[in-house]
């Protein structure tokens, strides 16, 4: 679906009658900006968690990246109660 020109005109008059024209540069600067950031984003979410898997020389075995190590540790014990009569 492209646009006309009758269509593009329509737009910009309308933007122009709601934002004023000094507005409008902000407005476009701003999602500019806005653009911007999110390919940064993107990009920056892609480098982390690359997934490429590396084989080593020696094992001949596939390693995927390592994933954070939670600093929790989670123990299940049972404590069990000595009754006494």
């Amino acid at each position: 679906m492209a646009f006309g020109m009758q269509e593009i005109l329509l737009i910009l008059v309308v933007l122009v009658v709601l934002f004023g024209v000094g507005k409008l540069p902000q407005i476009g600067e701003g999602m500019g900006k806005a653009i911007r950031n999110f390919k940064k984003s993107v990009k920056d979410v892609e480098d982390i968690t690359d997934l490429t898997p590396e084989v080593t020389e020696d094992t001949e075995t596939v390693k995927v990246a390592d994933a954070p190590k939670s600093s929790k540790k989670t123990t299940t014990s049972k404590s069990k109660k000595s009754t006494s009569k």
